[in-house]
């Protein structure tokens, strides 16, 4: 369908019913979307056919850096997403703007790794396409231009939603729909640590392309088992929503890194690869030998998997159950084994910049016993993550961004499907 006519569509509601299951704001999602046309008009110009795709950020509801260590993970797909309006082209040329940035071009489809693009966005196109070309995908050249209102640096995860969305685009373009929303995960996940050089696991990746509230058991992680938890909690009297501390993620690399090569060590020392496969009474008996060899933090940080391993069982339990307010308990357990144990509330080497732990001190303050709050994600900047009694939000939102600044609070929906291309 020609660009103008899916701009006269969008003014008309044609596409309101995909909007209303995307957003909880349909005349706002008209307006973004009838925006992305404008703007890759005057990009690209007007002539031959477009599609349209989106893939939502990710929200971690529980399973806090479990995932790398082939652990288990309840997440959920959030409103806030990455769209794309897309075209081929006859030029052999594979061109993507994302608002604010740059393009990135890659000609005569080259998808070879280069060094000097680590950590940039390019690398990431280069290696999903990389990834497709090898199951088959006969890639042409395309136009994109994509636009995001996920949060930087939020831990609702721009760069997974990024990923997802790219791969969205080359399955529908070019491989006929045929890898489902695992393999396209599983595609993001490859780029971004081989291409882009960001050690992760499948949880973020998982979360965007999947959608909706889902337990995740990573034991295969070429095979995850996952299962859709049906759960709207504003039933509940609760909303869920991110607070940004200002903080970002740009210099964390090794933080995150540190996470998985001091589990990597206990679980070495324990004969086993991961830490899900440790045996636990192997550890403890071990503590003083670990702790002498690899430091209290490796130590800790092994302690809190164990735990929460175990709390998010219990977390999908109080979610089929329909026990919220043991949920919410689980959720603060989450947020306390972090700070303690995993020590993921801000870097060490950045010490005086602490807005995690502060965000999270004025909502507990705020809370009392009602609701719960963690760091959100992966943690050391960024958002925290809170769950507000609805009545209680107005009140709340005015506290916190006293401190944090306009608009900091930011109310999330969990939106049904993950990666998706609107219907033309």
């Amino acid at each position: 369908m020609t660009l103008c006519e899916v701009k006269a569509n969008i003014k008309n509601g044609k596409y309101d019913k995909d909007f209303g299951m995307l957003y909880s704001d349909v005349i706002a999602a008209r307006n973004r979307y009838f925006n992305a046309c404008e703007d890759f008009e005057k990009l690209y110009g007007s002539d031959g056919d477009i599609r349209i795709f989106s893939a939502p950020g990710r929200t971690e509801v529980g399973g806090n850096h479990t995932d790398h260590q082939h652990g288990s993970v309840v997440a959920g797909g959030v409103d806030m997403d990455v769209i794309a309006i897309v075209a081929l082209n006859s030029d052999n040329t594979i061109r993507v703007k994302s608002r604010g940035y740059d393009m990135d071009v890659i000609t005569d489809f080259d998808f070879d790794k280069k060094e000097n693009e680590i950590g940039k966005a390019i690398s990431l196109i280069r290696g999903v396409c990389a990834k497709f070309k090898s199951l088959g995908a006969n890639i042409c050249g395309f136009n994109a231009y994509t636009t995001s209102n996920v949060l930087k640096g939020s831990g609702l995860s721009s760069s997974a939603a990024f990923e997802v969305l790219l791969g969205n685009i080359v399955n529908g373009l070019f491989y006929d729909k045929k890898a489902d929303a695992i393999e396209i995960a599983k595609i993001g996940q490859f780029a971004e640590r081989d291409y882009f050089g960001k050690p992760c696991g499948l949880l973020d990746q998982m979360a965007s392309s999947v959608g909706g509230f889902t337990y995740a058991d990573f034991n295969d992680p070429a095979n995850p088992l996952t299962e859709k938890i049906n759960l709207d909690i504003k039933e509940f009297g609760y909303t869920l929503c991110v607070v940004d501390t200002g903080g970002n993620h740009a210099n964390l690399t090794q933080d995150y890194a540190d996470i998985t090569i001091e589990c990597k060590q206990i679980s070495n020392a324990l004969g086993v690869e991961f830490l899900r496969d440790a045996d636990q009474k192997k550890f403890y008996s071990s503590l003083s030998a670990l702790r002498k060899e690899f430091g209290e933090r490796a130590v800790l940080r092994a302690f809190h998997f164990f735990n929460e391993q175990e709390r998010v069982q219990k977390q999908r339990k109080a979610l089929l159950d329909g026990d919220f307010k043991a949920f919410l308990k689980l959720v603060n357990e989450s947020g306390q084994s972090s700070f303690d144990y995993l020590q993921n509330l801000y870097s060490t080497t950045a010490v005086k910049e602490q807005g995690l732990s502060l965000a999270i001190a004025l909502t507990k303050r705020f809370l009392g016993e009602d609701g719960a709050c963690r760091v959100h994600g992966g943690g050391f900047a960024g958002t925290i993550q809170c769950y507000i009694p609805t009545n209680r939000l107005i009140a709340y939102k005015q506290m916190i961004e006293e401190v944090f600044g306009d608009d900091s609070c930011s109310v999330l929906s969990i939106r049904p499907v993950g990666g998706y291309e609107i219907e033309l």
